[in-house]
């Protein structure tokens, strides 16, 4: 007697990998008008958050290899979105800052951030966005998993999202 596999969308797993490749198909080509993908506006907000800190110190948190953050700071400062200022500490470093043309980018893609999110949860309350939240967050700290860091910024070319 051979017994049926569960249904698809009866599994915790295949529901969040659903919802996660379509929020990340979602918001990639809500970026993509801004000049944007989901890792660099990722690390922009990460700048935006602590601006100074050294390419070293964003490597660090983002988890990231000091020759992917080197490529994507080049990248960002040859977009005008970043730039490098010696560092007041540090002779030998550089303190990472946003332009004034990336604080308009950061706000626009900001909103857009907050468009999709409110299309995805709009149907929740906010007790069950609460809650849905709280149970991600604990997720994810068990999965090992930096918080605030997609896991695969430096393993997808960094072009997964962020």
């Amino acid at each position: 007697m051979s017994s049926e596999p569960p249904a698809l969308e009866s599994r915790a797993s295949f529901l969040v990998s659903q919802l996660g490749l379509q929020s990340a198909q979602a918001f990639t080509a809500a970026l993509a008008p801004l000049g944007l993908t989901p890792n660099r506006y990722g690390i922009l907000v990460h700048v935006a958050r602590q601006e100074g800190r050294t390419q070293q110190e964003l490597a660090t948190a983002l988890g990231l290899h000091r020759n992917s953050m080197v490529t994507l700071i080049d990248d960002l400062e040859q977009r005008g979105l970043v730039e490098r200022r010696r560092h007041p500490d540090d002779r030998r470093a550089y303190a990472i800052h946003l332009t004034p043309s990336a604080r308009d980018v950061v706000s626009a893609a900001t909103r857009l951030a907050d468009e999709q999110e409110e299309a995805m949860l709009g149907r929740l309350t906010p007790d069950d966005r609460a809650t849905l939240l709280a149970i991600l967050t604990r997720m994810v700290a068990g999965s090992g998993y930096q918080p605030g860091v997609h896991p695969g910024l430096e393993q997808h070319g960094q072009e997964s999202p962020q």
